[in-house]
């Protein structure tokens, strides 16, 4: 069967670009066809996501960052990706400046000399995610159309994802468990940091940016650490604080999903514990970062499961969105937002960290 990556490049009829990994290439496609099972997806999906869209577009500063919230370079990542996953050309499309906006907020954003993206490694780990999933697909030609270019602030997306991923490998071999916490010379870890900069990871290798197996084997070390026979999987402090949090069980399952390691026992116990809780966890005090990460944990674990899920995250975040398009969390309507749009995403498939 032909690779989804080749059959975008083959439908769309374009040279690739001159960026060395074949990446996606967008291209706009009203019906939205679902490349698994070959139907439509579903119109409330596609209404609430446009509106959605719609409402992050009309709250986007000229700088790149959105309004409302908590803000930053991992909140912009967040919002550019959930523009990316809906598959409109990311160059001419609707959302194309929207995305250019993104991407170049986020490189702004980014220490030159360190790599470094924000003021945490959980913006770090967002902003690397959507800077590889940006790689390839967006036009380095026209990223930069009107700005006044300085060579060291306004680097290329390659450029910039390989000083984020060599910062996050940096930090790593400072760290004593060999993940990631808050600050990139912190000595401790806990799963959920880890988990965005892993998955930040994991994306930048597979746009073809070299990340060293010693460095993805070490921090699926620490995660199968924090893992329990049962599935339940701690925050912090090594064994020890097992509890039935949907989210860290939902990142851990991504973790060892995303990086080929359905084969170790830790990835069994936590898809299956995964699939034993309750489907109304956007209800709780975490609701659209457990909703964001559980998606794509169902989707890469178990599709059956996934599919059963995801009728009832539908008809959840329908009755939450607001007239306007947005949907409040506890970090403000941006995060919100956005990741309550990626839980929803998984019905497009364009990200190719959505790929099974």
């Amino acid at each position: 069967m032909i690779s989804k990556r080749l059959f975008y490049w083959f439908v769309s009829g374009v040279v690739a670009l001159s960026l060395c990994p074949i990446r996606p290439v967008f291209a706009q496609n009203p019906l939205r066809e679902n490349m698994f099972q070959g139907q439509a997806v579903p119109r409330d999906v596609r209404e609430m996501y446009e509106r959605g869209l719609a409402w992050l577009q009309n709250n986007q500063n000229d700088n790149g960052r959105f309004k409302g919230g908590e803000s930053g370079p991992g909140v912009t990542g967040l919002a550019t990706m959930a523009f990316l996953a809906y598959g409109d050309d990311p160059n001419f499309g609707v959302y194309s400046d929207s995305i250019k906006k993104g991407v170049r907020s986020i490189i702004e954003d980014q220490n030159p000399t360190t790599g470094y993206i924000g003021s945490s490694m959980y913006h770090h780990g967002f902003a690397m995610l959507a800077l590889a999933e940006a790689y390839g697909a967006v036009d380095e030609r026209r990223l930069w159309d009107g700005i006044t270019r300085n060579e060291t602030k306004h680097r290329s997306i390659g450029k910039a994802l390989e000083l984020a991923v060599r910062t996050a490998i940096t930090s790593q071999t400072k760290n004593s468990v060999g993940a990631w916490r808050y600050s990139p010379d912190a000595t401790d870890a806990d799963t959920s940091v880890s988990g965005s900069v892993m998955v930040g990871l994991l994306a930048a290798r597979n746009a073809g940016i070299e990340v060293p197996d010693k460095a993805i084997d070490r921090a699926i070390e620490y995660f199968t650490s924090m893992t329990s026979s049962s599935g339940q999987v701690a925050y912090a402090g090594g064994l020890g604080g097992f509890d039935n949090s949907p989210a860290r069980v939902s990142i851990a399952t991504l973790v060892y999903s995303v990086s080929g390691r359905k084969d170790l026992k830790e990835f069994k116990a936590t898809s299956t514990f995964l699939k034993s809780t309750d489907s109304n966890e956007t209800s709780d005090h975490y609701g659209e970062y457990t909703a964001y990460y559980k998606a794509q944990a169902l989707f890469q674990s178990d599709i059956a499961a996934w599919e059963k899920w995801n009728k009832n995250l539908i008809r959840e975040l329908k009755e939450k969105q607001k007239s306007d398009g947005h949907f409040d969390g506890n970090y403000g309507a941006p995060v919100a937002t956005s990741m309550s749009l990626l839980a929803l995403a998984l019905n497009f498939r364009f990200l190719p960290i959505y790929e099974r």
